[in-house]
């Protein structure tokens, strides 16, 4: 397997920048040590580099170059912050839900919020008895509206270096030949045979599997899950 190249150390900010955003994934995964190693020159080159990159997709350049530049609480955040009171990634909801508190969690890397967040929304898109209720069947996940699935799998990817969220999960299954009892190992859900215990057994942060985020209750058995991975919103964005 051929690995991306060595991080520049010698480049420019500027170059730096470049480099990273125009990278392919795995490149850019190189990249990220030399963007710290930068990280107060390169700072207050985001803001601009964000211009010029494209809301209304999934690059989680973008997401990864949002979380250096909040990583201080300063003048460049703050500004940050001001200018994009509604979220940066432009994602909207056919039932108006709001997904700013989700992208504020995703982009503080705060993914046990961000998590909870997802499963709320889940239960709003499926209807008052699933927000009553607590749960969402399965049976209410296909008359959701793809657009809104479509919002909270861009978020989770932009956020996560594309690590996490549904459509990943779903090209993970694709990869298990659809067969379940391999997807949750993969995923960090099923260890020697037990269900990892929630919270304080799953990894919340990017050090977790691939697709290890968002969680589905899989307490409930396969058929949430096959539910929410077989809707259109989500089969639609699977990806090699």
């Amino acid at each position: 397997m051929l690995s991306g190249p060595p991080a520049i150390t010698t480049a420019s900010p500027d170059q730096l920048l470049d480099r990273f955003v125009s990278s392919s994934a795995r490149q850019r995964r190189g990249l990220l040590a030399a963007l710290d190693q930068q990280l107060e020159q390169i700072r207050p080159l985001i803001g601009e580099r964000l211009d010029r990159l494209d809301a209304t997709g999934d690059d989680w350049a973008a997401g990864s170059l949002i979380q250096l530049l909040l990583q201080q609480d300063d003048g460049l955040s703050q500004a940050f912050r001001q200018r994009h009171r509604s979220g940066w990634l432009a994602v909207t909801s056919a039932q108006g839900l709001d997904y700013v508190p989700l992208e504020g969690a995703l982009m503080a890397q705060d993914y046990e919020l961000a998590d909870r967040i997802t499963s709320e929304r889940l239960r709003q898109l499926a209807g008052q008895a699933a927000v009553t209720r607590g749960y969402v069947y399965y049976s209410e996940v296909p008359p959701i509206v793809a657009v809104d699935l479509e919002s909270l799998d861009r978020l989770w990817l932009t956020y996560s270096q594309g690590r996490f969220g549904f459509s990943v999960q779903l090209r993970l299954l694709r990869s298990c030949g659809d067969r379940w009892d391999l997807l949750w190992p993969k995923l960090g859900w099923k260890l020697n045979g037990t269900w990892t215990r929630y919270p304080g057994s799953f990894t919340w942060s990017l050090a977790a599997p691939e697709g290890h985020l968002p969680l589905v209750n899989q307490l409930r058995g396969v058929r949430l899950m096959d539910a929410l991975l077989s809707h259109p919103g989500l089969k639609g964005r699977l990806r090699s």
